[in-house]
């Protein structure tokens, strides 16, 4: 085998095995990113069902500019307490709706940015709700779910509550 061609295949296979090391890592400090999320929102609510590393799974945030782009719902009911860590989600120059519906949800939200536009959480009635940060508002009105709102609105309303 030719030098060159040898130097190119241990050049291949240790940038593979770098990007794999790489992409590992940022796994972890995914992982890790989302446990410090969890934990703050475990903090948040005081008492809540749930050990010091609870399982829990996490809900894709989403981009929507100008009113286009995914919505972000979770519709599933479970018969147990669940922890859900709502991924990151940005609203620009638009509305945006996050759907929040597992009666037995603890839903903890990682962030929210809403620029110039308004963000409707509809949370079901005996679901639980925080944020794993605090909030930062600007020329903006309500910020119920603590998130970075900009020229906008974030808006919780809780559905599916017995009326009386």
């Amino acid at each position: 085998m030719k030098p060159v061609l040898r130097l190119v295949r241990a050049v291949a296979t240790g940038m593979t095995a770098l990007g794999a090391l790489l992409g590992s890592a940022s796994a972890m400090a995914a992982d890790e990113d989302v446990m410090a999320a969890a934990r703050a929102c475990m903090r948040a609510w005081g008492q809540h069902p749930f050990t010091d590393t609870p399982p829990l799974r996490t809900l894709a945030g989403a981009v929507r500019v100008m009113g286009r782009g995914p919505s972000i719902a979770d519709r599933e009911a479970t018969d147990f307490p669940v922890l859900v860590v709502v991924q990151p989600g940005v609203n620009v120059m638009g509305g945006s709706e996050l759907e929040l519906l597992n009666p037995n949800g603890w839903y903890c939200l990682r962030a929210a940015v809403n620029v110039m536009g308004g963000m409707d959480i509809k949370l079901q009635c005996n679901a639980q709700l925080a944020s794993a940060t605090t909030g930062t508002t600007v020329m903006s009105g309500e910020n119920a779910a603590r998130g970075v709102t900009v020229m906008g609105a974030i808006t919780v309303q809780r559905v599916g509550c017995a009326r009386n």
